[in-house]
């Protein structure tokens, strides 16, 4: 069984290429997504494989990243009616995170739009790939956007001149920082120069 093949890219179509490796041509069926990441013809070309045997014979189906040929399998094996083509198709249309969520949301309506795809087709991709794709392609809740409120947020949205609690005043008092004698030294000094300022009245009388 072909897992990957690495060889010169000789030819390419759209869903189609063939890569020669030692001496051989092997026709390689890609989607869509695949097919726009491949280099100039020529070029070294790597693709992960998924072998599959038929009655008729064998075929190919190559993709640039692993995601994309897991998720071809689990088209392939575990929906019925949908067969290597059609997943081919699937994936060509839709992006895997579209997928995904389109899945997990019971939008059959876009994986209609999908070539070869009915109404009860994807109500089978629905109903069968819904508890397998996991919470990949589902969007964060609104719990999990809101900022997260703690000790130092709740600090922050204090009015200024606002008392502070027994435990600042405390933790102070340990740093020998008592709460409030900037204020009082404040007060003191006001009171010095309307003290200077009244004796300096007196004598100008």
């Amino acid at each position: 069984m072909i897992v990957s093949l690495r060889g010169k890219l000789i030819e390419a179509g759209v869903l189609r290429v063939v890569i020669e490796s030692a001496g051989v041509g092997y026709e390689v069926n890609v989607p869509v997504t695949t097919a726009e990441r491949l280099p100039k013809l020529g070029a070294e070309v790597f693709l992960l494989i998924h072998h599959v045997f038929r009655e008729d014979g064998q075929a190919l189906y190559g993709f640039a990243v692993a995601e994309e040929r897991e998720f071809f399998k689990l088209l392939v094996e575990k929906v019925s009616g949908v067969g290597p083509k059609m997943a081919l198709n699937i994936l060509s249309r839709l992006s895997l995170p579209i997928l995904r969520d389109a899945i997990l949301r019971g939008d059959v309506a876009l994986l209609s739009q999908c070539p070869g795809v009915g109404k009860k087709t994807a109500e089978r991709l629905v109903m069968e790939l819904k508890d397998k794709v996991g919470l990949e392609g589902s969007a964060p809740s609104v719990a999990a956007l809101a900022p997260r409120r703690g000790p130092r947020a709740d600090a922050g949205l204090r009015r200024p001149g606002r008392p502070r609690g027994p435990r600042f005043q405390a933790r102070r008092r340990r740093q020998g920082r008592p709460h409030g004698r900037r204020q009082a030294r404040s007060r003191r000094h006001r009171r010095s120069v309307g003290e200077g300022g009244a004796g300096a009245l007196k004598r100008s009388r």
